[in-house]
C-alpha cells in the first residue's frame, strides 16, 4: 500500500499504556499493507528530568556528556515500543540514531544532519519487521552522539523519510492538525486540511509549536510530505507539502510567540560601525537575535533594540556589558512581558494593505505596537504581552479565519482511546 514513517512525540509515549495505543496503531498499519517505521521521543518529562539530574551534579556539564545522557531518553521509548509491537505478535527492531544510519556534525546539543544511510532500515523492512528508531539523535565523524536540538525527533522523522524515499511522513502529537492559530488562545480558530511548506516554516519560526521549523525547513528542501495528525484518533490531520492553490488567502494563520524578550541599548552614539559591533558581539556568543529596531536619530545618539530568546538573556547581558565602555553606550533595558505576534500567508505577496488592516484592528483594540518585522509572507508585531488573547483574537477575526464552533480542549484517557481505535476500525 505505502511506505509510512510514523513519529510520535512524548505525551504519546508518556506511559506504558500509550506506548500499547501507539504499538496498535503500528500494527493496525501493517496490517492494512503498509511497511511501517517508528521514530520515537522520550517519555513524557523524561528530558526535563535528565536536564534536571545533570544539574544535580554540575552546574555546566560538558555538552558531549549531556548529549550521551538525553540521548537515553529515546533509547528507553524505543525498546519499549519493539517490545510492546513483539507483545502483539508482529516482530519489531530498535534502533539508535548512529544504527538507523544518521551522521551529523559535530556540534554538541544542536548538530545537523549530514547524511542518512538507510541500509539497516531498509534491510529490516524487506524482512517484515517494524523499525523503530530513537529521535532527536545521531552520531557524528568521531563516533560521538549528538542531538538535533528540542523537537529534533521531528528532523529525524523527517530524514528518515527521505533516506528511504517514503510515501508520507506522519507526525503524531496531542494536537490533531496545523490550526489558523493556537485554539487555546483563539477559541474559533480551524484546522486546516493542508499547508505549503513556505506557510508551515514562518508559522513554527513565529512561535507555532506543532512542528520543529527545522523539520519544515528539511521537508520543504526534499520534498518530503508531511502529515500532522492526533495520535489519539484516527482523523485525517493536516497534510504540508508544496503549494497548490492557484489563488490562497492573504493570512493562513497566526502564531504568537511569549518566550521572547525585548533589550534596548539606551543612548548610543550614532556612529558608523556600532550596530556591526553590538550584533557581531551578539552573534560570537550564540545569541539568536530576531527583530532589531533603531530609533531615529537625536543630538547624535540613537537607541538599539532587538528581540531574542528568553533563554538567551542572561549571554545577551553579559555581552553588552561587556561592550558597553567601547560603544559608549548609556544603559541596557530589558522588558520581558512582550509577545510576537505574526500573520502569515503565501497570499499577503498579492494582496495589498494587509499591514494597515493588521495595524488598524491592534489600534481599534488600543493595542501599541512596539515592533514591526515583515518578510515577503510574514507580518510580525510586538505587543505587550498582557494583550496577546486580544491581539490574536481580534486579527483572527478580521482576516475571516473564525470557524463556526468553538474549540473545547479534551485529554482522553489511554483507555479511552483504544476503545475509540477499536470501534473506528
Amino acid at each position: 500500500m505505502a511506505l509510512i514513517v510514523a513519529k510520535f512525540g512524548g505525551t504519546s509515549v508518556a506511559s506504558p499504556d500509550r506506548i500499547k495505543n501507539v504499538a496498535r496503531r503500528l500494527v493496525r498499519l501493517k496490517q492494512q499493507g503498509n511497511d511501517v517505521v517508528a521514530v520515537v521521543s522520550a517519555m513524557g518529562k523524561t528530558t526535563d528530568e535528565l536536564v534536571g539530574l545533570a544539574a544535580a551534579v554540575s552546574d555546566n556539564p560538558p555538552s558531549r556528556e549531556m548529549d550521551r545522557l538525553l540521548s537515553t531518553g529515546e533509547q528507553v521509548s524505543m525498546a519499549l515500543l519493539a517490545m510492546a509491537i513483539d507483545k502483539l505478535g508482529y516482530k519489531a527492531m530498535s534502533f539508535t540514531g548512529r544504527q538507523a544510519g544518521i551522521s551529523t556534525t559535530g556540534l554538541h546539543k544542536m548538530a545537523r544532519i549530514v547524511t542518512v544511510d538507510n541500509v539497516r532500515i531498509l534491510d529490516a523492512l524487506s524482512e517484515g519487521v517494524i523499525p523503530v528508531v530513537a529521535g532527536f539523535q545521531g552520531i557524528d565523524e568521531n563516533g560521538d552522539i549528538t542531538t538535533l536540538g528540542r523537537g529534533g525527533s521531528d528532523t529525524t522523522a523527517v530524514a528518515i523519510a527521505w533516506g528511504i524515499n517514503a510515501d508520507v511522513c506522519e507526525i503524531y502529537s496531542d494536537v490533531d492538525g496545523i490550526y489558523t492559530a493556537d485554539p487555546r488562545v483563539a477559541p474559533r480558530a480551524r484546522k486546516l486540511s493542508q499547508i505549503s511548506y513556505d506557510e508551515m516554516l514562518e508559522l513554527s519560526s513565529a512561535g507555532a509549536g506543532v512542528l520543529q521549523s527545522r523539520a519544515v525547513e528539511f521537508a520543504r528542501k526534499w520534498k518530503v510530505v508531511i502529515h500532522s495528525r492526533s495520535a489519539f484518533s484516527d482523523e485525517e490531520g493536516t497534510y504540508i507539502k508544496e503549494d497548490s492553490a492557484m489563488e490562497t488567502a492573504a493570512v493562513t494563520g497566526i502564531a504568537h510567540d511569549t518566550s521572547e524578550v525585548k533589550v534596548t541599548l539606551r543612548s548610543v552614539p550614532d556612529m558608523n560601525g556600532v550596530a556591526g559591533k553590538v550584533f557581531s558581539a551578539l552573534a560570537a556568543k550564540m545569541v539568536s537575535v530576531d527583530m532589531i529596531i533603531q530609533n531615529i536619530s537625536e543630538e547624535g545618539f540613537t537607541d538599539i533594540s532587538f528581540t531574542c530568546p528568553e533563554s538567551d538573556l542572561d549571554k545577551a547581558c553579559e555581552t553588552l556589558e561587556r561592550i558597553l565602555p567601547d560603544i559608549n553606550a548609556k544603559a541596557i533595558v530589558v522588558d520581558k512581558d512582550i509577545a510576537k505576534i505574526s500573520l502569515v500567508g503565501t497570499g499577503m505577496k498579492s494582496s495589498p494593505g494587509v499591514a494597515a488592516r493588521a495595524f488598524t484592528v491592534l489600534g481599534d483594540q488600543s493595542i501599541n505596537i512596539l515592533a514591526i518585522s515583515t518578510s515577503p509572507i510574514r507580518l510580525s508585531m510586538v505587543v505587550d504581552q498582557a494583550q496577546t488573547a486580544t491581539a490574536v483574537q481580534a486579527l483572527h477575526t478580521a482576516f475571516g479565519l473564525d470557524s463556526d464552533s468553538v474549540f473545547e480542549e479534551t485529554q482522553l484517557t489511554p483507555e479511552e482511546v483504544a476503545a475509540k481505535m477499536v470501534k473506528g476500525r
